[in-house]
């Protein structure tokens, strides 16, 4: 087979078409990256002096340096749009342009949240005087178009990062409690909350949209709804309250752009994969394989033909935990499991944590390549 190019690769493997070799991913999501620790380990080894820039304050994330990508040979390279800068309320801690203040306390590897804006007894009247984000701030474009130039340019795939959808925001304003408690008691309350982050959400994917939407690959955006043992809310109520709201943030996308959407979600979501296939996503992230329901083999006979799975290799016990030739058997297992056909892009289980060993760092992209 000819050499493909690293965005070709992409592409191929999106279209359910055997590339040359598997897809393989670090950095181009705020969900695929490395937490500082484990990257300065990373600089030290390639010898890359450079500031850290973060792509996600909160988990503490990096935007990995373009040196060290082409060094492991990286297919995938990420567009993120700017943010309001955060208001720095201490030492350790800041508030965002949600109002959401977190805190990093001493010794911790990341930013905890300690204030739920929205928390407590609250009215319709509350959400409607709330000051959301400004949605149409010029700063979410800036430099987006010269950032995907390059990219093509030096044929990679370009994945631009959306602003999330509603689930993880409405919970960080409402407080994980009292969200669930709504869903069972006021489910008035509650579906005001989301419609009010999703209408910013969508004006904000509007601004970028009509800036760059038909110049990128591929379109991530992130909302978690699984845990390690089945989804946050029942598969039904999912149907009834979220389905429609993300059916209507996913089809903006498509309408807006020609690029697939990669929809990230942790933990067990196989009961609703039909769904989120049914509204609009291409292909799922980070294929939590240590969930319940998440067996890759199944995941990929099932929906193979009809979705991207993105991820896969185990960050809970085999990158931390596991010794080189472990990491070597995962990435062989997951190729075979998923990689058949195309359809599989390589990369670790959400960010790589501060316990990642070098060693498996670099063996796991080595073995992948």
């Amino acid at each position: 087979m000819t050499k493909m190019s690293h965005r070709e690769r992409v592409i191929t493997a999106f279209s359910h078409k055997q590339p040359d070799r598997i897809p393989i991913d670090l950095g181009s999501t705020r969900n695929s990256s490395i937490v500082v620790e484990g990257y300065e380990r990373l600089k030290s080894h390639f010898n890359i002096q450079e500031e850290n820039v973060l792509i996600s304050r909160m988990m503490r994330v990096v935007n990995v340096n373009e040196q060290i990508l082409q060094a492991l040979d990286i297919d995938t390279r990420g567009v993120f749009p700017s943010t309001p800068p955060d208001i720095t309320t201490g030492d350790r801690s800041y508030k965002d342009e949600w109002g959401i203040e977190r805190v990093n306390p001493p010794g911790s590897n990341y930013y905890d949240q300690v204030s739920f804006p929205l928390s407590g007894p609250i009215s319709i009247n509350d959400i409607i005087k709330y000051p959301f984000p400004e949605p149409h701030n010029p700063i979410r474009t800036k430099g987006l178009k010269e950032r995907i130039k390059y990219i093509h340019d030096n044929n990679y795939a370009s994945v631009l990062n959306m602003p999330s959808g509603f689930v993880h925001i409405s919970q960080y304003l409402r407080g994980f409690e009292d969200w669930f408690v709504d869903i069972a008691s006021d489910r008035k309350l509650i579906e005001c909350l989301f419609d009010a982050v999703l209408d910013v959400n969508l004006s904000m994917c509007r601004m970028i949209l009509q800036e760059v939407g038909n110049e990128v690959d591929v379109l991530m955006v992130s909302d978690d709804l699984g845990f390690q043992e089945g989804l946050m809310i029942s598969p039904s109520l999912y149907r009834e309250i979220i389905k429609p709201r993300h059916q209507k943030y996913f089809q903006l996308m498509h309408e807006m752009s020609s690029a697939k959407v990669l929809f990230h979600t942790c933990g067990s979501v196989a009961d609703i994969i039909d769904d989120l296939i049914e509204i609009g996503v291409d292909a799922i992230h980070p294929v939590q394989v240590t969930a319940v329901g998440m067996d890759p083999c199944k995941l990929k006979k099932k929906y193979g033909d009809r979705l991207v799975f993105w991820g896969g290799i185990d960050t809970q016990y085999i990158l931390p935990r596991g010794n080189i030739s472990e990491v070597k058997a995962e990435v062989e297992r997951r190729i075979e499991e998923l990689g058949e056909n195309g359809g599989y892009i390589l990369g670790a289980v959400h960010n790589i944590q501060p316990d990642v060993p070098l060693d498996n760092i670099l063996a796991m992209y080595q073995y992948g390549r």
